[in-house]
């Protein structure tokens, strides 16, 4: 390394601790311009070719300690206060056990493409295997945004969990949402759903995670994407979480994925994990009838449904049912929030698109998850 990176380094590090995170993003940049010759930090790898729908970004394969550790701060910071934290700078994952720490990764597909995303660490990581949560933000949301409006590192720091968020780029989808939509982004061994599952198969591999408490939940096309994790992927996750979303399979171009947003779409009943469904039935964006659509896709023929009332004081009231197989088992949730709209329900307002006045969806999903798990996972 030369001299001027590590002078560049030193004085970025010193600027993230004085909370002047612009600056020390820039510094940063100008850091990896003066070793941009390959030699010490990687040359950047040129894209591989793919189809229209997926564009592989390239990537920086960096060495230095002190950039993982001054780049980790700058997004730490960033999460902590609500500043927008560097987007294009990648960092490989350090070690678990760290206490409560949130980083930078990033993953490459052998061929369907490549995301970013950020981990959430807790402080109990590396006592014992962990469950791990994805989250998959909405259309115009970022990793920081979709974590701040959710609370799920809060919740996962009390509960003890990994939290995965991985996220879409603007130069995959102008308005960062996922590809549900794409025929060719709905199948287990291609496009997003392909790179979904590496991505999650990576950092089980880096971190103690408990293989047989896997889960992902969503927001609108996030939410949708999750519905298609759990279809195409049930041997990884153990229980699906989907929030003003859709049901897989309910579009195969953006014309019908625009026409099952504003009046739903026929879901065929599947072979799906357990899932829980959060929906407002005042959501203009993603019609209500989609998450009764989701619901029926995961609930198998002959269960039996439960309903109820829950009007909690302070809380918007919801239409809670429950779905139960012929053992008695809970297969499937639905939330029905009255007088909300195409926001997470019991959201924090530093984030887009939530809101504090619903039930509490974190919560209820974690609830939901943690009593479900998968048997003989590897």
């Amino acid at each position: 390394m030369t001299p001027q990176f590590h002078q560049l380094m030193g004085e970025a590090t010193r600027l993230t601790q004085a909370g002047q995170l612009a600056a020390a993003t820039a510094l940063i940049q100008r850091a990896l311009g003066a070793e941009g010759d390959g030699r010490a930090m990687g040359a950047l790898r040129p894209a591989p070719a793919h189809g229209a729908d997926v564009i592989d970004v390239q990537a920086r394969v960096v060495e230095s300690t002190r950039f993982t550790d001054a780049i980790n701060d700058i997004a730490d910071r960033a999460y902590r206060t609500g500043a927008k934290a560097p987007k294009d700078l990648r960092t490989p994952c350090p070690a678990a056990g760290a206490p409560d720490t949130f980083i930078a990764g990033h993953y490459a597909h052998p061929s369907a493409g490549a995301r970013d995303y950020r981990l959430y660490i807790p402080p109990q990581a590396g006592s014992r295997p962990l469950p791990l949560v994805v989250m998959l933000h909405g259309c115009t949301q970022d990793t920081l945004d979709f974590a701040r409006g959710t609370g799920m590192n809060e919740a996962a720091r009390a509960q003890g969990l990994f939290v995965l968020y991985p996220e879409q780029a603007a130069r995959l989808n102008p308005q960062r949402c996922w590809n549900w939509f794409k025929h060719s982004h709905q199948a287990a061994a291609r496009g997003e759903p392909a790179i979904l599952a590496g991505m999650v198969r990576q950092v089980m591999a880096q971190h103690a995670i408990d293989p047989g408490r896997v889960y992902v939940a969503g927001l609108s096309a996030g939410g949708a994407m999750a519905a298609i994790l759990g279809q195409a992927h049930p041997e990884l996750f153990a229980a699906v979480g989907v929030h003003s979303g859709l049901a897989a399979g309910s579009a195969h171009d953006l014309p019908s994925g625009l026409a099952a947003m504003q009046r739903g779409a026929p879901a065929a009943r599947r072979a799906a994990v357990p899932t829980i469904v959060f929906h407002g039935d005042a959501d203009r964006t993603v019609h209500p009838a989609n998450g009764e659509q989701v619901l029926a896709a995961a609930t198998p023929a002959g269960a039996r449904a439960q309903a109820e009332r829950v009007a909690p004081p302070g809380r918007r009231a919801s239409t809670r049912r429950v779905q139960r197989d012929a053992a008695g088992q809970v297969v499937a949730e639905h939330w029905l929030v009255h007088g909300a709209g195409h926001a997470w329900s019991g959201g924090h307002a530093a984030g887009s698109f939530t809101d504090p006045s619903g039930p509490d969806a974190t919560a209820e999903m974690l609830r939901f998850f943690l009593a479900h798990g998968r048997r003989n996972a590897r």
